[in-house]
């Protein structure tokens, strides 16, 4: 579904389609409670990220970063304001089309991997490719080359008991890329890792965003992983600031 623009963001999006930001978020207010109780996680987010950019969002633990995420990912709706992907606008989704946007346009990365423990590594990234009914010599290429991409074209035919922390993480990223989608988010995805595996990972994804050409969106407190963003927002009561 085409958003409606006003004429300033019109104007905003004008000139070469490669400069628009493929993720827009204006103005988004979440809370959780009512009353003198309730919790502010967002109060008025907004910013804008371009295409093939590694972004990091940083931010205190409890300070609304997985909220947010899960707002831009179609997972939760906000209670105003709006959140923009590939020029649709996600509050005139309806269910159904937002299960189809979770499943074709967003790739998701978490800290503790979700991974199916009786699935192979090579079963565990066809998933995506199985739901969307992708022909089996396709989802096979696909696999393959995705598996390489990460490091883990030996691994195939492990399950995740067999794997380390760091290589199901990778096979995490494999998955998430399964579908080519526009936008990766990942939320703390080297939190359950040592440093050097965590390091090790976030290089990966910085990787991938340029081979791939996916614009990724990294939850993260590690002050090691920030400098490996293009750029860094720090979320701040409720508010995103440039980093």
């Amino acid at each position: 579904m085409t958003e409606k623009t006003s004429p300033a963001s019109g104007a905003a999006l004008a000139g070469d389609p490669s400069e628009r930001p493929v993720l827009r978020v204006e103005g988004l207010h979440h809370s959780y409670g009512a009353g003198t109780a309730a919790v502010h996680a967002l109060r008025g987010a907004s910013f804008a990220v371009r295409r093939g950019e590694l972004v990091a969002l940083k931010g205190r633990s409890g300070s609304g970063k997985t909220t947010l995420l899960h707002l831009i990912g179609g997972l939760d709706s906000p209670q105003r304001g709006r959140v923009v992907l590939d020029g649709t606008d996600l509050s005139e989704l309806g269910e159904s089309e937002l299960l189809a946007l979770r499943r074709d346009r967003i790739g998701f990365v978490f800290q503790s991997f979700g991974l199916i423990p009786i699935l192979t590594a090579a079963e565990n990234v066809g998933v995506p490719l199985r739901l969307r009914r992708t022909g089996f010599r396709e989802r096979e290429e696909r696999v393959a080359l995705l598996l390489a991409l990460v490091g883990l074209a030996g691994h195939a035919a492990q399950r995740p008991a067999e794997l380390s922390g760091g290589q199901q993480q990778r096979v995490a990223i494999a998955r998430a890329l399964a579908n080519r989608p526009a936008l990766l988010l990942a939320d703390e995805p080297t939190g359950q890792l040592d440093a050097a595996t965590g390091l090790a990972v976030m290089e990966l994804l910085r990787a991938v965003v340029r081979s791939e050409g996916v614009t990724a969106l990294v939850a993260t407190h590690d002050p090691q992983l920030l400098g490996l963003a293009d750029r860094v927002l720090e979320l701040s009561d409720g508010e995103v600031v440039e980093g």
